[in-house]
């Protein structure tokens, strides 16, 4: 991750919690804005859902006079970049599941919560329909089946909120879990994992959520009763776009973009497919997206102005092609 000189970040520590609402922004911001602004320092714990959000945002950034630079860390390192001012905007705070980071941040005013930009997103465990069909339908039904699931959990990459949830839940032994054990790996090689299971007709219990395409190529169902550790309605999640302290003060243009931008599970399941899919590189995924859907344009960009103070949303729309 990128450095701070201790000028700033000594500057960052001590600025103002937001004090002005998207729509009271004056469309000259811009100007005031300093030339640290240009470049906008976001994270990506390499989840698909946050790749194609970023992608989104930085079509946005780009066609608006802005660069975006992007660290790929852990979800720790991210909130620890929020707190030291080294990264500037977060779009994937699942929220729950990483309530044990955001709260400390949020009592200390040292991390800020822009917007939900996601809501009916879903983050449990999940199994093959089949082993639900076969009796799993909740955590209270896995210890019964311990064999069958060699009583393996296959989480996300080390250090994610949702494995440390797992672990508590595996060392408290609740649900009778006595014995099993979280294998932790990136979000590919668990999917890879359970799609590979599946396909054998393997017993496989998993971290599954939407947005994914995972949705699609798995035949999958989510378990209920993980309230406690996923929170209810099989682990309903909203998704918050974070910012560092003193950012919309700072930066108030760039500021008010993400303060308006918000997405779909459609959305992002669309996108996240032409990446996982198709191929696509993330930027020309957003891009194909936001071309055959214009519309999205007028909310996301209304007072928004280019780096040099011209229309927003007129010079993102030259950009992709659009009349």
């Amino acid at each position: 991750m990128g450095g701070l000189t201790a000028g700033r970040a000594a500057l960052a520590g001590l600025m103002a919690v937001f004090g002005m609402a998207a729509g009271s922004l004056p469309s000259s911001a811009v100007a005031a804005e300093p030339a640290s602004c240009q470049t906008v320092r976001m994270a990506d714990p390499g989840w698909t859902d946050i790749t194609a959000t970023n992608a989104v945002a930085g079509t946005l950034l780009s066609a608006l006079g802005y660069q975006q630079k992007i660290e790929t860390v852990a979800v720790p390192i991210i909130f620890q970049g929020l707190k030291t001012a080294q990264i500037d905007v977060f779009l994937g705070n699942w929220m729950p599941a990483q309530s044990t980071f955001l709260d400390k941040l949020i009592a200390e005013k040292s991390v800020e919560i822009v917007r939900p930009n996601l809501e009916n997103a879903k983050f449990t465990l999940a199994v093959p329909k089949a082993v639900a069909d076969a009796g799993v339908h909740s955590f209270a039904d896995l210890a019964k089946f311990g064999d069958r699931f060699e009583k393996k959990i296959y989480g996300i990459e080390p250090g994610a909120p949702a494995n440390q949830n797992i672990q508590r839940m595996l060392d408290k032994k609740d649900f009778g879990l006595e014995g099993w054990t979280l294998v932790e790996s990136s979000e590919q090689a668990m999917l890879a994992q359970a799609v590979r299971r599946t396909r054998s007709k393997d017993w496989v219990v998993f971290l599954g959520w939407q947005p994914h395409p995972m949705n699609t190529r798995i035949d999958m169902a989510y378990l209920s009763g993980g309230d406690a550790y996923f929170g209810p309605n099989y682990g309903s999640t909203t998704v918050n776009t974070l910012s560092r302290r003193g950012y919309g003060t700072d930066c108030t243009n760039v500021h008010r973009l993400f303060s308006q931008l918000a997405f779909t599970v459609g959305m992002e399941n669309e996108i996240m497919a032409a990446i996982t899919d198709d191929k696509k590189a993330p930027k020309d995924a957003a891009a194909d997206h936001l071309k055959a859907h214009p519309d999205l344009l007028g909310p996301w960009l209304a007072g928004v102005s280019t780096r040099d103070g011209k229309d927003g949303a007129a010079a993102v729309r030259t950009a992709l092609g659009l009349k």
